[in-house]
């Protein structure tokens, strides 16, 4: 008599691979596993070991039947019967008691027998029933390899790794693995809807390391082997079809049990919304011990298909044996009772063989679960094409197909157009249902293949950052981390972009959470660290060409700041700070930092060379020196009147020894040209700003400008250190205010002056521009207007006089339609003579107290204006305003305009825009 015998025992005992074991051991054996996805799991195991020649694969959607099989994977509903197989294993057999496919387990427990051996796999909690029901069983505990203990509740934040999280629902789940996305860097999803295929994807993720997290439902309760250290509950109740229950403590030990693989010890707990475990319930899952199954879910296996009347009957029979109960309506008996209300179904469904038909239309599962209705539509189809042409209608198939065979779209398109795909491959496998199945079993096998791979591409892509995975995986194994800097500056690790090295510091690419900013850091600067001193190296043998400094005291190499100036105790001797990551080190630190200090040295030195020399001439002593100290303070430049009076304690000797060094003593200003050129100066604004500790720089004006509009709340030291002075609205530079002053001496500034051409050409101005700038500087501007003096006109040439018939001819008047008024000037239209507006400047007396009093050879003995007898010039009334002038002189006529010349030309514009 053939032995049979119940391998009990909580999870991680060893009794599916036990099991596996025993059927190798024979010549022939069929194993029963409650999931599609433990199917194919142990499939590929014993494909591994035995080849794929003899091992076939039968589920709802799945069948690879070779030849000569000899051992046969299966799920529980799909198992073969009547093959004689001389071995036969049911697992997860604790099963019966389940409401939903229990009276499918329950069957197999009755009826399924190997000839030589039989094997059920389960929970303690069977135990009792499994005596009471069958006969001469042996009993084999098996105990739990390593032990589980509950670690409380943890928040996902601090979730330790090699982690299971588990859910009982989609939104639930797909929750938890975007919080965990974002805290973790990503997390493998694993449901029991998935196909064996996305599965397998996405539990090599998790197994590779290339996550660390996984999201599940109570899938991973069923055999799957994980390597999994702690399982997280997020919730402890669930749907079951009915309605929602909290789970039994011996269904949460199924699942917890996961934790901890062979000698590994494992852990439980909760998570997020999850209440504690009250203290009964860890004890029974840390013990294994359970409340025992009292009942098992049956339902009749002896059908009779006389009628759908009769075959609804003895579905619903039942039964006296005191350790079963009837199982509620499944969904194939729902479905059998729908459809036989439609009387052509009724109609057709007429004998034995076309009842049986009915039924096994019936049992195909509403995988897509859009509505009872919309399924029992379905089976109607398929069985009316069935009853009438013996076959499902090839060209409807196919446009069902191809509807579904998209891989655009979200995860919830490509979960229902696999969930869609997976009825028409059920479908394909039914034997004799399609003309061509091999065919379709192909091709549906195919599309739900290319849905799979785009499913776990957008699970990927959704709840799995690649870049913080693969980087903590790194990290983790203390593997060297290889980075990349390209030209503009990107760095990648391991392949993944992680940021942009600027100069010296590390600019992170934007993270979703501080715990993957975190991560990507820590990569990043454990791969920058050859670089970094590779960079060093560059950067210190650097030419001076690609350093510079910025307006703001900035330190720039190339497009990079690298550090900025700081102030010192010298306003020529700034401080360096460069701008170096603490991880670099201080080595790299202080070699960027040297190469910044050479540099502001020499473009200091280089910039400022006639005046450190100055600074440096030993041969200056005495006033000389002191004169000199001063001007190296102000840093090249400063008004005269701030040192009127040292100025005239300076002899010719004294002023020539400074001469020497280029320093020019102006009328307004005291400077060193070469300091004016615009690298000097705007060098002297930056050492200047940084020595007064503003927070903001001033910036040099533009190369070129004679003047510059001046500015509300600039101060005229600003100006000054620029190189300008102020004037009324504008600020002229420095070396060309002296050359006017040069113009101003040669004129009569205290009778009264006109401005000529030369002065407009060397500020750049109008007339009225001019006029205010002559204000800022002191002077009387008196505005007046007079005829405006038009160049005679040259005698014409003979043939300009001489005009031809041509012209002669239109210059008639009246002839060609023109008449004898259009050749006659209106009279309105005389304006009278043009004017001009011209000023008068006389210095205005104030403004001496900045020593600023025009000096020339216009100034009488005794110190009195005008001529050498001191007298006043006659009044000139102008005819216009009646502005007074005085002037020692009398006017000189106006000189006629040379038309060629350019100055005149361009002080005819300025009038003409005045």
């Amino acid at each position: 008599m053939p032995g049979i015998t119940a391998v009990l025992g909580p999870t991680n005992t060893g009794k599916t691979h036990y099991a596996i074991e025993r059927m190798l051991a024979h010549r022939t054996g069929v194993i029963g596993l409650p999931l599609r996805l433990l199917a194919r799991e142990v499939y590929d195991r014993i494909v591994a070991l035995r080849g794929p020649s003899v091992v076939a694969l039968v589920t709802g959607e799945e069948r690879i039947v070779p030849e000569r099989t000899q051992y046969w994977v299966c799920t529980v509903e799909a198992m073969p019967e009547g093959i004689g197989a001389d071995f036969v294993a049911i697992d997860e057999i604790q099963l019966c008691a389940d409401p939903e496919r229990g009276h499918v387990f329950t069957e197999r427990l009755l009826n399924a027998r190997g000839l030589h051996e039989t094997l059920f796999m389960g929970s303690d909690t069977i135990r009792g029933a499994i005596a009471a029901l069958v006969p001469k069983v042996q009993f084999m505990r098996r105990e739990r390899f390593s032990s589980l203990t509950y670690a409380g509740s943890k928040k996902l934040s601090r979730m330790p790794g090699r982690a299971a999280i588990v859910g009982f629902s989609v939104d639930n789940l797909y929750a938890v693995a975007e919080l965990m996305r974002r805290q973790k860097g990503g997390v493998a999803v694993v449901m029991g809807a998935l196909s064996p295929r996305t599965r397998n994807a996405q539990v090599d993720m998790y197994q590779n390391g290339d996550v660390d997290y996984l999201v599940a439902t109570d899938a991973i309760g069923m055999g799957l082997n994980l390597d999994v250290n702690h399982v997280a509950f997020s919730a402890l109740t669930k749907f079951d079809g009915r309605r929602m229950r909290r789970l039994a403590p011996n269904e949460l030990a199924q699942i917890a049990g996961r934790a901890g693989r062979y000698m590994s010890d494992g852990s439980f707990g909760v998570t997020g919304e999850a209440p504690p475990l009250e203290p009964e319930v860890v004890e029974a899952i840390t013990e294994h011990s359970f409340t025992p199954i009292r009942k098992l879910n049956w339902r009749n296996g002896r059908l009779s298909f006389g009628s759908i009347e009769a075959l609804v009957g003895s579905l619903e029979e039942g039964t006296d044996e005191p350790w079963l109960t009837r199982a509620r309506e499944a969904d194939d008996l729902r479905a059998l009772k729908d459809l036989s209300a439609d009387p052509l179904i009724t109609a057709r469904a007429s004998d034995g063989s076309s009842v049986r038909l009915l039924w096994d239309v019936c049992r195909v599962p509403d995988f897509r679960s859009i509505s009872q209705t919309e399924h029992a539509t379905l089976l109607t189809s398929i069985f009316t094409d069935l009853h009438e042409h013996g076959r499902v209608r090839a060209d409807w198939f196919a446009r069902q197909v191809k509807r579904i065979d998209r891989v655009d779209g979200d995860i919830d398109t490509l979960s229902t157009r696999l969930a869609y795909i997976r009825t028409w491959t059920y479908v394909a496998q039914r034997k004799g249902w399609l003309a061509d199945q091999d065919h379709w079993r192909g091709e549906t096998r195919a599309v739900e293949d290319r849905l799979s791979d785009a499913l776990h591409a957008a699970l990927t892509k959704r709840f799995v950052d690649r870049r913080t995975s693969v980087l903590l995986r790194r990290l983790k194994q203390k593997e060297s981390l290889v980075a990349e800097v390209n030209t503009k500056g990107e760095v990648s690790v391991e392949g993944e972009f992680v940021g942009r090295l600027e100069g010296f510091r590390f600019r992170q690419d934007g993270a979703s959470s501080p715990e993957e900013a975190k991560t990507v850091q820590s990569a990043a600067m454990a791969a920058l660290a050859p670089e970094f001193h590779l960079r060093a190296d560059r950067f210190y043998n650097a030419p001076d060409t690609e350093l510079d400094f910025t307006e703001q005291g900035g330190l720039m190499w190339g497009d990079s700041a690298v550090g900025k100036l700081v102030k010192g105790d010298d306003v020529l001797r700034p401080r360096i700070q460069a701008f170096v990551d603490d991880e670099a080190g201080s080595d790299v630190a202080d070699k960027v930092t040297r190469r910044l200090q050479h540099f502001m040295d020499r473009k200091i030195a280089a910039l400022f060379e006639p005046m450190i020399a100055m600074q440096k001439d030993e041969t200056l002593s005495g006033l000389p020196r002191g004169f000199a100290f001063q001007i190296v303070e102000a840093l090249g430049v400063i008004p005269r009147h701030e040192v009127a009076q040292d100025v005239k304690a300076l002899d010719q000797d004294a002023r020539g020894l400074l001469r020497k060094h280029g320093v020019r003593f102006g009328q307004f200003t005291i400077f060193m040209p070469l300091l004016l050129k615009p690298a000097p100066t705007r060098l002297r604004l930056v050492l200047w700003s940084l020595f007064e500790g503003l927070d903001e720089f001033p910036e040099s004006p533009p190369p070129g400008l004679v003047t510059i509009p001046v500015v509300e709340g600039v101060g005229e030291k600003v100006y000054t250190l620029s190189g300008y002075r102020q004037a009324g609205a504008r600020a002229i530079r420095i070396d060309m205010l002296e050359r006017l002053a040069d113009q101003l001496r040669a004129q009569d500034s205290r009778g009264g002056f006109e401005a000529n051409p030369d002065m407009l050409s060397i500020t750049g101005m109008t007339l009225e521009q001019f006029a205010d700038l002559m204000k800022g500087l002191g002077y009387k501007a008196e505005q007046g207007e007079r005829v405006k003096v038009k160049p005679a006109p040259e005698a014409p040439s003979e043939a300009e006089a001489t005009p031809d018939a041509a012209t002669d001819t239109e210059a008639t008047p009246g002839a060609d339609g023109a008449s004898e008024a259009d050749a006659t000037p209106d009279a309105d239209a005389d304006t009278g003579p043009e004017m001009e507006v011209f000023y008068t400047f006389t210095w205005g007396g104030f403004g001496r107290a900045k020593g600023n009093a025009p000096r020339g050879k216009q100034q009488g003995r005794g110190g009195k204006p005008g001529g050498p007898k001191g007298k006043k010039g006659p009044r000139r009334d102008t005819g216009g305003d009646k502005i007074k002038s005085y002037s020692s002189r009398p006017p000189k006529k106006d000189k006629p305009i040379d038309p060629d010349n350019p100055f005149a030309q361009a002080l005819m514009g300025l009038k003409d825009k005045s």
